[in-house]
């Protein structure tokens, strides 16, 4: 009778798990249309036309948070979630999320986004794309996770192809200040890396959709009481509202709240590396809904980055049972 519970309970972990793996492909998909639609708002009044080379991405990744913060907010009120936020704020699994949500939305966002200004959104994308790899060696020294050496290979793979999608060689003056882009970019990488690791390590004790939630809340009172003080203004802030390049933005936001949901829903069903290592394929995913809204071109580098990354992308979820063991040991 015992071998028989213990077989049914492993049957339901490999089952978690497995829809785990779901949840980590749609955030890749949710945040590559989220590229999508910020690089149009970003192109559109009033930030066209700008001196400054902080001001239009830190106020678009102002709003793009805000509109996710709010969407969530009225997700988790009609789901009866509403409650959990002040219950989770008061834990220290909830103070451990609010810290995530520094470095990967005020941090990571703030310095990707610039990044995209400075250096181009390629090079920004393919150094980006390392945060797997970062995230999984964290996760293996913070949260102890059990990750095999193919696991590791395709994660790998996946930055690689990821790379790939995004290489295109800077050519002119386009980019006069591309050098502190690419360091814009690592900061970025490091920023979600850490904010992986961190908001595993929380949602041990706090539901997935509530720390969506608080991720996208938290980022954006950090963004309008010190971000945009300091590094953009409140003018162009106030500004947007009455462009259509604000509608652009919520559905960004839009984008990125569904992002988050499926994010740390994968987070907490799969752990860190498995997650993160899925949610590189935004760079594929950006390239397609490139092609299918802004008619981009299809290129060599797609079609072998989009190989590259789906092998990679199958070494990562080859075995399922091993995902049962692969949390805190």
């Amino acid at each position: 009778m015992h071998a028989k519970a213990q077989q049914k309970k492993s049957q339901l972990e490999i089952a978690h798990a497995k829809k785990g793996l779901l949840w980590a492909v749609s955030t890749g998909a949710t945040w590559g249309l989220n590229g999508i639609l910020l690089s149009i708002a970003l192109v559109m009044p009033p930030f066209t036309g700008l001196n400054s080379l902080y001001a239009a991405p830190l106020v678009g990744a102002a709003i793009n948070d805000g509109a996710g913060g709010i969407l969530l907010f009225f997700y988790n009120l009609f789901t009866g979630k509403f409650l959990e936020y002040g219950r989770t704020l008061r834990t220290r699994p909830g103070m451990i999320v609010c810290l995530a949500s520094l470095f990967g939305g005020p941090l990571a966002m703030s310095a990707y986004l610039i990044g995209i200004n400075l250096a181009g959104p390629m090079y920004t994308l393919a150094i980006t794309s390392m945060f797997p790899a970062v995230g999984a060696i964290l996760a293996v020294i913070i949260l102890k996770e059990k990750v095999v050496p193919r696991v590791w290979f395709g994660i790998l793979l996946c930055i690689t192809g990821a790379v790939v999608v995004g290489y295109i060689p800077p050519t002119g003056n386009a980019f006069p200040h591309f050098y502190l882009g690419i360091g814009m970019a690592i900061v970025a990488a490091l920023g979600w890396a850490l904010e992986g690791v961190l908001a595993t390590y929380g949602m041990d004790m706090v539901d997935p959709e509530v720390c969506a939630g608080i991720r996208e809340a938290t980022s954006f009172v950090v963004y309008l009481v010190a971000i945009i003080p300091l590094g953009a203004s409140f003018a162009l802030f106030g500004s947007v509202f009455k462009y259509h390049s604000f509608w652009w933005l919520c559905l960004a936001g839009a984008s990125a709240a569904a992002s988050y949901i499926a994010y740390y829903k994968a987070l907490n069903m799969t752990g860190a590396a498995r997650a993160t290592g899925l949610n590189i394929s935004y760079a594929l995913w950006g390239v397609i809904f490139g092609w299918l809204i802004l008619h981009s071109t299809i290129t060599a580098n797609l079609i072998i980055g989009a190989l590259v990354i789906t092998f990679g992308g199958i070494l990562v979820v080859a075995n399922p049972k091993e995902m049962v063991n692969l949390r805190k040991v």
